[in-house]
C-alpha cells in the first residue's frame, strides 16, 4: 500500500495532499500524515517544491476545517449519523469534553498533538457556537504546526521514508 500511496504523490503530487488533507479533517480515513511525509521527501529529492508542497496541505487542511466546522454550525445530519456509530459517538464525547476544558488552545492541540480529535473538534467547534474567527485563528495555527512537522519530517528522512512508512 505504501508504494501506491508513494506513486499517486509522484504522479498527482500536490494535489492529491490537497485532498488528502482536506478529507481528513471531515474524519474521511485517509493515510494523510504518510502522504504529507511522502511530499517532503519528495521535495528533498527535488521533485516537488516546498512551497507548492506546505501550501496545499495547508490549503488543504483550513478548507476542510471550515467545511467541518460548517458541517456543525448547520447542525447537518452528518453530527448525527455519527452519534449514531459507536466509535463515532464516543470521538464526539470526547471532542466536547475537549473543547469544553480547553477551548481554543484544544482547537489548537487537535490539530496536531490530538490529531484523531481534529475532524470532531471540528464538528463540535461549530455545533458549540466557538466564534468563527476564534475558531480560525486556533485551527490555522494547529494546521500550521501539523503540516511542517509532517513535511519536515519527511524531508528529514527522505533516505528513509519507507522505513518510517512501515512504522
Amino acid at each position: 500500500m505504501n508504494d501506491a500511496l508513494f506513486q499517486l504523490v509522484s504522479h498527482y503530487g500536490v494535489a492529491v495532499i490537497f485532498a488528502a488533507t482536506f478529507l481528513s479533517c471531515l474524519a474521511v480515513p485517509v493515510p494523510t500524515s504518510l502522504l504529507m511525509l511522502a511530499g517532503g521527501a519528495f521535495v528533498a529529492s527535488g521533485d516537488l517544491s516546498a512551497g507548492p508542497v506546505m501550501l496545499a496541505a495547508l490549503a488543504g487542511a483550513v478548507l476542510g476545517d471550515q467545511a467541518g466546522f460548517r458541517i456543525g454550525r448547520s447542525g447537518a445530519g452528518l453530527v448525527a449519523r455519527l452519534e449514531s456509530r459507536e466509535r463515532g459517538a464516543a470521538l464526539l464525547a470526547e471532542a466536547r469534553g475537549f473543547v469544553a476544558r480547553w477551548g481554543g488552545v484544544g482547537v489548537f492541540l487537535s490539530r496536531w498533538l490530538f490529531s484523531p480529535l481534529g475532524p470532531y473538534v471540528n464538528f463540535v467547534g461549530g455545533a458549540a457556537g466557538i466564534g468563527w474567527r476564534r475558531f480560525s485563528a486556533w485551527g490555522i495555527m494547529g494546521e500550521t504546526v501539523w503540516v511542517a512537522i509532517y513535511v519536515g519530517l519527511g524531508y528529514l528522512f527522505a533516505g528513509h521514508i519507507t522505513e518510517i512508512a512501515d512504522i
